[in-house]
């Protein structure tokens, strides 16, 4: 049995919604299609089409199978265009995974520039800052701020490093006053950051050492903007990204503390599933964020 051709009629049929109109577009008779497919099922050992007089449609098993299948196909065909280097084109669709914050302040503009260049492409944008599995929910990039993963079914590349800063406002510091020491942060009104990995603690290290501090304070966020704006508003001390912080910082509007302690830098890292490696659509938008966002850039 050819297994690749035996799935391509079925996945036609499907498309087609019967065995005439799937032998047509793939030029052959129809009872070629049928044969194949017939082939396929028994190969399978399962029903992939419920089949009457009027209609050819999926079985629950057939549905779950096609969606497989199509993705395989497209796959497969952007393999074969890459490997020849025929692939003048992007077209398609492209599914991205992004911090809320990162995605609304950099990626946008950069995906917007994107998008520009190639106008046959549609792509998916789901801002999240709940740390994903990007095999599990179908994405084909992930932008991640964070530890980067080691699963052997992920490609990972390192963009850059990350700096987190302390900060609050004016006004905070002079009715609360200024922290002389990592420890005194456990006296502050802090607001914590809810997906770290630390827990309530804040990693600093100094010129006295390593420092856990637990802390505690009006606001536990998993979202970095929301944070920011409860800093703003004189809520008390964030530990934030400085691609979040760095206007208000410039602007004198929060002002950093402790600067003879820094918090371990994270890492940005652009993510994609094994089986994306050969998509061109992936490697362009993995080269744009490269250029746009890599350390050397």
């Amino acid at each position: 049995m050819d297994k690749f051709e035996s799935i391509r009629a079925f996945t036609q049929v499907v498309i087609a919604g019967g065995f005439a109109a799937a032998a047509r577009e793939m030029g052959l008779s129809r009872s070629a299609v049928n044969k194949l497919v017939i082939n396929l099922e028994d190969h399978l050992g399962v029903q992939l089409l419920h089949r009457t007089t009027r209609q050819v449609t999926p079985t629950a098993t057939g549905l779950s199978f096609y969606e497989r299948c199509v993705a395989i196909l497209e796959d497969l065909q952007e393999a074969e265009l890459a490997a020849t280097q025929m692939q003048t084109e992007v077209r398609g669709s492209l599914r991205i995974n992004a911090p809320m914050s990162f995605g609304t302040r950099h990626l946008a503009p950069a995906l917007a520039e994107f998008l520009a260049s190639y106008p046959d492409l549609q792509v998916e944008l789901a801002l999240s800052d709940r740390f994903i599995d990007p095999i599990e929910e179908g994405f084909d990039i992930t932008i991640r701020i964070a530890q980067p993963p080691t699963s052997p079914s992920l490609i990972v590349h390192e963009l850059m490093p990350v700096q987190r800063v302390l900060c609050a406002t004016p006004n905070y510091l002079n009715k609360k006053g200024w922290p002389q020491h990592a420890q005194d942060l456990s006296q502050h009104s802090c607001l914590h950051y809810g997906y770290l990995a630390t827990g309530n603690q804040w990693i600093l290290e100094g010129p006295d050492g390593r420092h856990a501090v637990t802390v505690n304070g009006a606001l536990c966020c998993n979202n970095g903007e929301v944070l920011r704006q409860a800093a703003l508003q004189g809520l008390g001390i964030a530990l934030l990204p400085t691609f979040i912080v760095g206007d208000d910082l410039q602007h004198g509007t929060l002002h950093p503390l402790l600067t003879d302690y820094t918090a371990p830098a994270i890492a940005m890292s652009v993510i994609y599933p094994v089986n994306r490696h050969l998509s061109a659509k992936v490697q362009l938008f993995t080269e744009c964020l490269q250029a746009r966002f890599g350390e050397n850039e």
